[in-house]
């Protein structure tokens, strides 16, 4: 073994012995007598079906728990776990509960421990659990809020083709401006969704980490040999992430339709149609002085919508929070680099003619961006 190695391993043999030795000794036994220990539940998943209710719960908490009875609407109802027994930290089971639940009412579950600590849990609007014979309707719905508005607003290319070079640095700013707005949206969606999952996974950090670290992935390999994001290159990351973004927003959707949270109903579709159509127009921005083929433009449209419809089809069948906000963190992480390379095209481009970034074009053109996605955003409520 060489000499750096075996400095290298000593401080981690006293770490692991040192910390064996406080866990031996327990030295803080005594302010811990009689204190009951620290027990969480966190319901993941709600399954309504002919059979009653089933909740997929994850345990938190510093100790294991043993789930002692539950009620429903006041009332206590027997119920099978699966798996039995107590469950230790992180550690998911299916309860089934008998209970005949009423379509579109609301529901609260109370979840009691042997200890006594009661959990809550709400379902809003009961409706049915989606099944695989509605399989093909979700697909359309992830269709018409991924592929049919980014495919809407990617044939604004003509018009922005035939504006010259002023249209041209518009559209990069006015795309700054939709990805701004669309940072923004996905981080408050991870983090909603990181308060919702267990504690234990530290969900708020993990969401800022992933997407640091997704960002700087990104940005490296986007700079390997030198290379610089311009033309299809940058469309294509543009149409990653913003498909990132939208497998996250499926998730959501598929959730939400699942668990009654929101209605199935023609204008939430519509809403979503028209508020991503702004997206098409991002992706094809940096295009405007090319001239890419067909084949180029429907690869695009299928990078950025089609990740909808597995989002739609996942969120509905097998949802968990902390796995839908690291799903919105990677899309934050892939649309901030986004935003720092279409910056620094905009930069390369006005060097030349010896003018600011942030000239009078470029500066209405995020600005331009940001309104169209908010008042589109109107639209929309989960």
């Amino acid at each position: 073994m060489s000499r750096p190695l075996a400095w290298a391993l000593l401080p981690v043999l006293l770490i692991l012995l040192t910390g064996a030795a406080f866990l031996v000794s327990d030295p803080l036994r005594p302010f811990s007598a009689g204190v009951p220990p620290v027990e969480g539940i966190t319901v993941e998943r709600t399954v309504l079906d002919g059979g009653g209710i089933a909740l997929l719960v994850r345990a938190g908490g510093s100790e294991p728990v043993r789930i002692a009875q539950v009620q429903v609407d006041g009332a206590y109802w027997s119920f099978m776990q699966d798996p039995p027994g107590p469950l230790p930290r992180l550690a998911t089971a299916w309860l089934r509960v008998p209970y005949p639940w009423v379509q579109g009412e609301t529901h609260h579950v109370v979840l009691l421990s042997r200890n006594g600590i009661a959990f809550e849990h709400t379902i809003d609007v009961a409706l049915p659990t989606p099944t695989r014979s509605i399989f093909g309707v979700l697909g359309l719905v992830g269709l018409f809020v991924g592929v049919v508005p980014v495919a809407l607003g990617m044939l604004f290319y003509p018009a922005l083709r035939a504006g010259g070079r002023a249209a041209f640095t518009f559209a990069l700013a006015l795309t700054v401006g939709l990805l701004l707005f669309l940072l923004v949206d996905t981080l408050e969606e991870a983090l909603e969704l990181a308060s919702e999952a267990a504690p234990a996974f530290h969900g708020a950090i993990l969401v800022w980490l992933v997407a640091a670290l997704t960002a700087a992935l990104l940005l490296m390999l986007g700079r390997r040999r030198g290379g610089r994001l311009e033309g299809v290159a940058l469309a294509t990351a543009i149409a990653l992430g913003i498909g990132l973004h939208n497998f996250g927003e499926g998730l959501a959707i598929g959730s939400a339709f699942a668990t009654g949270a929101a209605a199935l109903g023609t204008f939430l579709v519509l809403g979503f149609t028209l508020h991503n159509i702004t997206e098409g127009i991002g992706i094809v921005a940096p295009l405007v002085e090319d001239r890419p083929r067909l084949p180029v433009l429907v690869a695009l449209a299928a990078l950025a919508g089609l990740p909808a419809v597995a989002g739609v089809w996942l969120g509905s069948y097998a949802f968990a929070p902390q796995w839908a906000a690291l799903a919105f963190a990677v899309g934050a992480g892939a649309i901030l680099q986004v935003i720092i390379e279409v910056g620094l095209l905009l930069a390369r481009r006005a060097r030349p003619e010896g003018r600011g970034m942030v000239t009078a074009t470029a500066a209405s053109g995020v600005v331009a961006g940001v309104v169209l996605m908010y008042t589109t955003a109107l639209l929309v409520q989960l």
